[in-house]
């Protein structure tokens, strides 16, 4: 055999020998690419995800909850905040009607002396409201009965439990559709908002009849001059009466009502962002014990419930004039409240500005708790049956 020929044959095996680890490299780094595109078809990841980015823990909320799960939950969560608050609904119900305000009068603004300082003036009517409001609680028991103070009950659980239920059924559901058609698969305040009025229409449209026979329930007297027996005995004599679309008597202002609902979702989904990057900068994914997380539900559940305090408190006039037009007194045989703007007019003119925040104190008594429990239920149900 030729040298010449021995030597290249030799300089080849050298090259083989020094190119196989590389070779090697090559198959496994194939085989592993291989492997992340599998994973990231199966997850549904973008292509140019980072590597490192996939391996990262999954958080619940990031997760696609299923919508049935958001129905029942949502459903849940009404439930256990509307039994655990309604004495303060009825309460709430009772000041914002013109039939009982010269009943419970406050003596908030009238007995009182006056300071300079208008953030103690702002106090002294506050722990005043919440007086008197605990002490008609009383009145309403001694005169009425324990079971008088969860009248209207009924129709309010009828009414709380599928409008609860389609609310976080219907945010739920079009956040996750809206992140994905105009958010390119990212959250943010406009998918947020886009998302609560759709949740705040529906509801509203779903259950303004049932809200009416409940506000009905709730302002008739008790004794000899009782008009309903009950929600159905209600139910037909305003059909009867007043034609059945009166069973949509309010929705105008329902629908601004909704404002609210927007609100505070978008607060809650902020303080929620806020919490949530804490605790991650905090604890880490680690050390995220138990308690730690037990801690991040109970400042989510009182975030839930300082955003429907502010929410509340910026939109709480459209709950005076829609129990008026649910009311639907009358005066020299015409209806006293005929429309959103004309409630806002009467009523302002015959009982000043300060009339349109009336029985406030029980409704952010009754408000604020009840959504500290309704939203902590709701996220508590979501992590048991996801």
């Amino acid at each position: 055999m030729p040298r010449k020929l021995i030597e290249e044959l030799e300089d080849l095996e050298e090259q083989a020998i020094e190119s196989a680890p590389y070779l090697a490299s090559d198959e496994r780094g194939s085989n592993y690419r291989e492997s992340i595109d599998l994973v990231q078809k199966e997850l549904a990841v973008p292509t140019n995800t980072n590597v490192a980015e996939i391996s990262k823990p999954i958080k619940l909320d990031q997760q696609n909850v299923k919508p049935w799960v958001h129905f029942v939950a949502g459903g849940l969560g009404g439930m256990t905040g509307a039994i655990a608050t309604c004495p303060f609904d009825l309460i709430k119900t009772r000041l914002q009607s013109d039939e009982y305000r010269t009943i419970y009068k406050s003596k908030a603004t009238t007995t009182l002396p006056r300071s300079n300082f208008k953030l103690i003036n702002l106090s002294v009517n506050a722990g005043v409201h919440f007086k008197e409001t605990l002490g008609i609680i009383g009145k309403i028991y001694q005169q009425e009965g324990f079971r008088s103070l969860f009248k209207g009950l009924g129709p309010n659980l009828v009414g709380v439990i599928p409008a609860r239920s389609i609310n976080f059924f219907t945010y739920g559901t079009t956040k996750e559709l809206y992140t994905r058609i105009y958010g390119n698969g990212k959250e943010s305040p406009l998918i947020h908002f886009m998302a609560a009025a759709t949740a705040g229409w529906a509801t509203a449209t779903a259950t303004n009849p049932i809200w009416l026979i409940k506000t009905r329930l709730q302002l008739d007297k008790f004794g000899n001059s009782r008009k309903y027996t009950n929600s159905w005995d209600c139910t037909k004599k305003v059909v009867r009466s007043e034609g059945i679309l009166s069973l949509y008597k309010g929705l105008s202002a329902s629908y601004l009502g909704s404002v609210e609902g927007i609100l505070q979702w978008l607060l809650y989904e902020q303080f929620k962002k806020v919490i949530s990057q804490r605790s991650s900068q905090k604890f880490g994914a680690e050390e995220n014990t138990r308690s730690n997380k037990i801690k991040e539900w109970c400042q989510r559940s009182g975030g839930a419930g300082l955003a429907k305090f502010v929410a509340s408190i910026i939109t709480y006039p459209h709950e005076v004039v829609r129990t008026r037009l649910r009311q639907a007194p009358m005066e020299n045989g015409k209806l006293k409240y005929s429309g959103l703007i004309q409630s806002f007019k009467v009523i302002i003119k015959e009982e000043g500005f300060a009339s349109m925040y009336s029985g406030l104190t029980p409704h952010l008594m009754r408000t604020v708790p009840n959504s500290i429990i309704m939203f902590g239920t709701w996220e508590l149900f979501i992590k048991l049956l996801s």
